[in-house]
């Protein structure tokens, strides 16, 4: 039995090219190391943008590496073991987002000492992913969104993604409007309200919005708001596509029983690592609804090249935030494992996630 041999984390800052937010500069990455009992290491991360990277860090070092030492490296006997050692501090969330950082690390490491990439390590389904634009462009002027629009047609993009939420819905309106101009009608156009509205709010501004042939409205309400999410869902026709901020399967199967969501979008971090991941996706198959993973491509869309088609079921597409992925950012120590050119993403040769952060 290959057990776990050491396991370390430490925290990287990661300048962003294009601020999210005058307070949001940076973002977190708390970086992991593992060594098993046969000699093979592995890396891994985990990742949260403004809030609790010392938790995080902390939670790693007192919590789970302790734990972990010379535990069996499986990764899914290992995960299920370690989520119920930290389930005392919370289900999902800084517990989860810590969590990640162990999985991916084994499952680099698993994938390594196999010679493949984690794709055909879990088996390749495609070749390539359809990406779509994206940006935490809110606080952008209207030229600014328009010229942000206009990058990501040069760049080849047939699907973008903006933000929603200003206070006035004719701002929102205005804006939602000038970008579908830009786009035209052929290319796809999705929302993102980051849980910025209330029920009443979301369905005035979803009915004054769908007017712009709309994709999917993402996270329109409070993420744990499951009976507004059901509500909405009955009031409007614009699918809903959540999970960014859903941290277990438990509450991903809570949201699809209830018709809540139309799109989930796990974020492989938050919900624990690819061993919890893979599960949701199971889950989303047998539900019949889509899985677009959220943000991350340099391995969610490592992911998205290994996730089972589904007949009957849009294939998962890659989320690409302008100047944020890893490798653009200058924060890996080697190439980035995937390319995402003319809308789409491929992967190149290398073996585990091929994520070493500096």
């Amino acid at each position: 039995m290959t057990t776990i041999d050491s396991f370390d984390a430490r925290l990287v800052r990661v300048p962003l090219t294009r601020p999210w937010a005058s307070d949001v500069t940076t973002v977190g990455v708390i970086a992991t190391h593992v060594v098993l009992s046969d000699g093979v290491e592995g890396w891994g991360f985990s990742w949260t943008p403004q809030i609790g990277a010392e938790a995080v860090l902390a939670h790693l070092a007192h919590d789970i590496a302790p734990f972990a030492q010379g535990r069996d490296a499986d990764p899914a006997e290992l995960w299920d073991a370690t989520w119920a050692h930290i389930h005392e501090a919370g289900g999902g969330g800084v517990t989860t987002i810590g969590l990640a950082g162990l999985d991916l690390a084994v499952w680099d490491a698993t994938a390594r000492a196999a010679g493949l990439s984690i794709t055909d390590h879990l088996g390749r389904a495609r070749s390539s992913a359809v990406a779509y634009g994206s940006g935490v462009n809110l606080h952008y002027s209207l030229d600014e969104l328009v010229a942000q629009a206009e990058r990501w047609i040069e760049a080849g993009f047939d699907a973008v993604k903006i933000k929603v939420g200003k206070p006035d819905i004719a701002e929102d309106v205005a804006r939602v409007r000038a970008v579908r101009e830009t786009l035209g009608p052929r290319r796809a156009l999705m929302i993102d309200a980051n849980q910025r509205w209330h029920l009443e709010k979301a369905t005035e501004a979803i009915a004054a919005l769908s007017a712009f042939d709309l994709a999917w409205i993402e996270e329109p309400l409070r993420a744990d708001d499951l009976a507004a999410h059901t509500e909405l869902a009955r009031r409007i026709a614009v699918p809903i596509a959540l999970g960014e901020n859903l941290h277990t399967i438990h509450r991903f199967g809570d949201f699809l029983r209830a018709g809540a969501g139309q799109i989930v979008q796990p974020n492989v971090v938050r919900v624990g690592g690819i061993t919890p991941f893979l599960r949701i996706a199971a889950l989303a198959a047998d539900h019949r609804v889509a899985l677009h993973p959220h943000l991350l491509p340099e391995l969610s869309g490592q992911l998205a090249l290994a996730l089972p088609e589904v007949p009957g079921i849009a294939p998962p597409l890659a989320e690409d935030v302008e100047d944020a992925g890893f490798g653009a950012l200058g924060a890996l120590a080697d190439p980035s494992p995937v390319v995402i050119a003319d809308g789409r993403l491929t992967d190149l040769p290398h073996v585990g996630l091929g994520l070493r952060f500096r």
